[in-house]
């Protein structure tokens, strides 16, 4: 399961009882673009431990906005990023996630979408995106990004809000974006999105290369494997390039350094969420440089909306990855390869039972009973597909 460190409401105590045997987690104290020290890495190792845990994997060493934008001091953060792998790898920790998308993380519109059953999860709504870029945010050239009939709706929505419920939802749209809860003004967030006037998604995609072929070799001279986390959600979002979000692109990303330790995060959900994504096919295609599981599922509906399900809404693709998955660890044990093990978490449960009076999560999407479903439903779906693997007795 995802931790986010010690003031992480949810304890690790409580995490090792829902059967959860690693963790995902990062130093999130440490200012995106610093080294992470070894001494800092092996406290929190050790801290992981003590609970009867195993860190191994990172979630996330962040990549700076200097480095993707390819300006300041972008040099001097690529050397701190070899440092932490350097010290990460020291302290036995092997396994690094990352992402390359542009000023924001995963976006949402709605982080308390009320399902049929009373359970709670996110939501994301083109028509809400669109009258918070265009009327809120109203950001330069933003009508081409969306359809007459989207704009249509935006209106619409905009004018019934009136001019308080207005000024409630740009806060509340502001507050939605991970990471940046009530730190950031209208002004601010035009500020974080300039740098990218003039980077498409070919210039960001190249600056990806750049980065790559500057830590992947350090990557393997440690023996660290980087698993890139897809865009989500995989298209564009106020006017920012998402470079990691379709087949074509993740092909893209593992021939421009081609070495076992440059991979893949594969996220079931974010993938998804582009529904021209075949998942079993990526996940066959990608499995040897796959080098961990973000296991959930999104549900689309009218009007390009969709939402977190419940982890097995679509059980027939889910069962074709998770059965990819256990064949490829299969292969790499037979092989006597090291990274045989690829090590899997539920994502972006609901909020269910006893979460509704609990302290809020560290993040949206993280409740501890909600995830405590998802990962024992995944865990019988991979323990019944092992037993159908195994040869006849």
């Amino acid at each position: 399961m995802r931790w986010f460190g010690p003031s992480d409401p949810i304890p690790l105590e409580d995490i090792r009882q829902t059967g959860a045997t690693d963790i995902f987690t990062a130093l999130h104290e440490i200012p995106y673009g610093e080294t992470w020290e070894r001494a800092d890495i092996e406290a929190r190792r050790d801290l992981i431990a003590a609970a009867g845990l195993r860190w191994s994997v990172v979630e996330s060493v962040p990549v700076h906005e200097s480095i993707k934008t390819r300006t300041g001091d972008f040099a001097a953060r690529i050397e701190n990023y070899k440092a932490t792998l350097r010290n990460l790898a020291a302290a036995g920790i092997r396994t690094v996630i990352y992402n390359f998308m542009p000023a924001l993380d995963w976006i949402r519109t709605d982080m308390a979408h009320t399902l049929d059953d009373g359970a709670e999860g996110l939501l994301y709504d083109p028509v809400k995106l669109a009258a918070f870029d265009l009327y809120g945010l109203a950001r330069p050239g933003a009508e081409s990004d969306f359809s007459a009939e989207e704009r249509a709706d935006a209106a619409a929505f905009w004018e019934k809000l009136g001019s308080q419920g207005q000024a409630a939802f740009i806060c509340q749209t502001l507050d939605f974006f991970p990471g940046l809860k009530g730190q950031v003004s209208l002004d601010d967030l035009r500020g974080m999105l300039a740098p990218y006037a003039h980077i498409d998604s070919a210039r960001l995609k190249e600056h990806l290369r750049l980065f790559l072929q500057e830590i992947v070799p350090v990557a393997t001279e440690v023996g660290v494997n980087l698993a890139i986390h897809p865009d989500d959600p995989p298209f564009p979002i106020l006017g920012l390039p998402r470079i990691i979000s379709t087949e074509q692109d993740l092909a893209d990303l593992v021939a421009m350094v081609d070495a076992p330790a440059n991979g893949i995060c594969y996220c079931n959900g974010s993938l998804g969420a582009r529904p021209s994504n075949d998942l079993p096919r990526i996940a066959r295609r990608f499995a040897g440089r796959i080098h961990a599981l973000h296991l959930r599922t999104v549900v689309h509906t009218a009007g390009g909306a969709f939402y977190e399900g419940p982890h097995l809404a679509n059980s027939a693709k889910m069962a074709a990855v998770v059965r990819t998955f256990l064949e490829e660890t299969r292969r790499r044990h037979a092989a006597g390869e090291p990274n045989w093990q690829l090590v899997f978490r539920p994502d972006h449960a609901h909020k269910i039972l006893d979460d509704f009076r609990r302290p809020e999560p560290a993040c949206p999407g993280y409740p501890l009973i909600g995830r405590l479903r998802g990962l024992a439903e995944l865990r019988g779906l991979q323990h019944g597909i092992s037993a159908m693997l195994e040869p006849a007795s």
